[in-house]
């Protein structure tokens, strides 16, 4: 009997023991190891990076939207036209000396009765200068571009409007030569632009109401 309350006491004693020593350790480990830690977002700082097709895109939207007319009609033409020659600027003159928006040169003015002086500070000659000068083009190149609009030469469709703005660039000649060797012989003026450029940029205007004419008269009024 003596044994048995004796085995008894050491159990209830190391039950004791047991108990006091988890929750000894239980209070260690609620007090000291478990802390409440707030999470913060990392900003890493990462730029974003456009795919191809978003930069040509985007490119594109700069060239396009700078060009303040773009109906395919004849004030859509000399707007853009003039917008690839000056920005569209009366007063530019580029370093070659050619004059204001249309970036005309002294020889061809000279052939319109136009004098060169005053001629920046005059926007509304300017104007009646490309009129003149366009359809003096279209007089000179009328069979051409009866001949060869709808035509393809060097990847380039053939129109009215991409030709008279080649001869704009280029000068009548230069714009007859290419067109009967059929890309054969081209030129290109002193920055480098080719009689092709301008064939392709401004095709599909519809100028069928520029009348040609032999010797076309300047308004100087």
């Amino acid at each position: 009997m003596k044994q048995i309350i004796i085995r008894n006491m050491k159990w209830l004693f190391f039950a004791g023991l047991t108990f006091v020593l988890v929750s000894f350790a239980n209070d260690m480990f609620d007090t000291h190891t478990i802390e409440i830690v707030n999470i913060k977002p990392v900003s890493h700082h990462f730029q974003y990076v456009p795919t191809q097709d978003q930069l040509l895109q985007n490119n594109h939207k700069k060239e396009t939207a700078k060009i303040p007319f773009v109906e395919k009609d004849f004030v859509g033409f000399k707007e853009a036209l003039a917008f690839k020659e000056s920005q569209g600027k009366y007063n530019r003159v580029n370093t070659l000396g050619y004059l204001g928006k249309y970036q005309f040169g002294k020889s061809t003015l000279l052939e319109l009765n136009i004098d060169p002086k005053g001629f920046l500070k005059n926007p509304l000659l300017q104007e009646k200068a490309f009129l003149a000068n366009l359809e003096k083009n279209k007089w000179i190149l009328r069979k051409e571009i009866k001949k060869y609009s709808g035509k393809w030469i060097n990847g380039v469709k053939i129109t009215e409007s991409g030709i008279l703005a080649a001869a704009h660039l280029g000068g009548a000649g230069a714009v007859q030569k290419f067109l009967w060797s059929y890309g054969q012989e081209t030129m290109q003026d002193a920055y480098g632009t080719k009689i092709e450029h301008y064939l392709r940029k401004f095709s599909g205007y519809d100028l069928s109401n520029i009348k040609p004419k032999k010797q076309p008269v300047v308004d100087l009024k």
